[in-house]
């Protein structure tokens, strides 16, 4: 069983910066990436980015150059800092864990961000 508990996130005014926390707790040895989604209302969740043990990061097109995604293997944990921060960012993000990148198998609790124009 795989535990992942986040913490961060909340309500940003566009362009400012949110930090958003992960850490995994249980069996994880086989769960080689982990990252974050997200889900809009109404929308489908999609894939934001994730990074491996050995530090490779994968990014969606609309995370690159803005979302910095980063892990503690030592803690089990994985930061994703948010800049420049934009209304169409609001979303409950949702770390995830899995085998490797974007191929989630555990999924967190969901924190809410929201980015006011």
């Amino acid at each position: 069983q795989v535990q992942l508990v986040q913490s961060g996130g909340g309500l940003v005014q566009a362009g400012g910066s949110l930090r958003l926390s992960c850490t995994a707790s249980g069996n994880i040895l086989s769960m080689n990436a982990m990252g974050w989604y997200r889900q809009a209302p109404g929308k489908q969740r999609e894939f934001v980015a994730d990074i491996t043990r050995a530090g490779n990061a994968v990014y969606a097109d609309s995370a690159k150059g803005r979302f910095t995604i980063s892990r503690d293997n030592a803690k089990k944990t994985v930061y994703l800092q948010m800049n420049s921060l934009k209304p169409e960012d609001t979303a409950v993000y949702y770390c995830a864990t899995g085998p490797t990148n974007m191929r989630p198998a555990y999924w967190g609790q969901g924190t809410q961000v929201t980015v006011s124009s």
